[in-house]
């Protein structure tokens, strides 16, 4: 099945990043991944363990987490970012203790991951993210959840819950129009739409992050907080399916670092403030 291959072969990558981390570790003053975002969270926990920066060459299809922090896609500037840029400690949100740099959703981003084939990806690139969006959104189906946030238990009716930790997500979707990777906050918000043509119409706001402004989308906050639906769901974190409901979500502040551009403006799409380096 597309599912249980997909899972393996994330359980290859991950098994493989954390190995090369762990053995050099005490060898090397920093990593250098190449790759796209599922590689990134691949290395996630070995990054934290080793307390190694690291570097971003991307090469993946949406590479959301270097366009979240201002690095070109072109691999020969991305290197030389990696090898002398600048230190920026960012947040790392954790679901069900699962590292995430980007993004954790239930509902329409776990149908997208199941929908967004490996040949989808090679083929149409970016586009695939759009044309496997338009077939889920034909026959998604509105699910009941329970989130709670800064004491307050909300209830939504919802086809999409999201979670974001970074700025930018699912082939540069946006979590929210102030949402930065190092903020120290989580931002959630689910849509509750009531038909397929209502969420077509909110696509361009989901793209420029200001879906906080309609009626149907509700938005939250906070450093921890938890989802509960009526039956068990899927939780997708990075472009991975990794954990299900119910899902407990915390936020480690400043828990890595990563090299930047070195002449980049103190607030960059991504990132706000001065850089936290060292």
């Amino acid at each position: 099945m597309p599912g249980s291959t997909r899972s393996a072969r994330r359980r290859w990558r991950a098994r493989g990043a954390v190995a090369l981390i762990r053995a050099h570790a005490g060898q090397v003053d920093r990593v250098v991944l190449a790759g796209g975002d599922g590689t990134m969270n691949a290395a996630a926990p070995a990054l934290l363990e080793s307390g190694l920066p690291f570097g971003i060459i991307p090469m993946g299809t949406a590479n959301d987490l270097a366009r979240t922090l201002g690095i070109p896609e072109d691999p020969a500037a991305a290197a030389r970012i990696a090898a002398g840029g600048r230190l920026h400690a960012i947040d790392l949100g954790l679901a069900n203790d699962v590292p995430f740099f980007n993004v954790a959703s239930i509902g329409f981003g776990v149908d997208l991951t199941q929908a967004l084939t490996r040949d989808a990806k090679r083929r149409w690139g970016k586009l695939g993210y759009l044309v496997a969006a338009l077939r889920v959104l034909a026959r998604l189906r509105p699910f009941t959840a329970e989130v709670s946030c800064g004491g307050r238990v909300l209830r939504s009716r919802t086809v999409h819950i999201a979670v974001g930790n970074g700025r930018h997500y699912g082939g540069g979707m946006t979590v929210g129009e102030d949402a930065r990777i190092d903020d120290g906050r989580l931002q959630v918000f689910s849509l509750e739409v009531a038909s397929f043509w209502r969420l077509l119409l909110l696509l361009p706001s989901l793209r420029r992050g200001d879906h906080g402004r309609w009626q149907e989308v509700m938005t939250a906050a906070g450093q921890e907080l938890e989802i509960r639906t009526r039956r068990r769901r899927a939780v997708n974190t990075d472009g991975e399916i990794t954990t299900r409901t119910p899902v407990r979500f915390r936020l480690l502040r400043g828990a890595v670092q990563v090299f930047v551009p070195e002449d980049a403006p103190a607030e960059m799409a991504g990132i706000s403030g001065p850089p936290r380096a060292g």
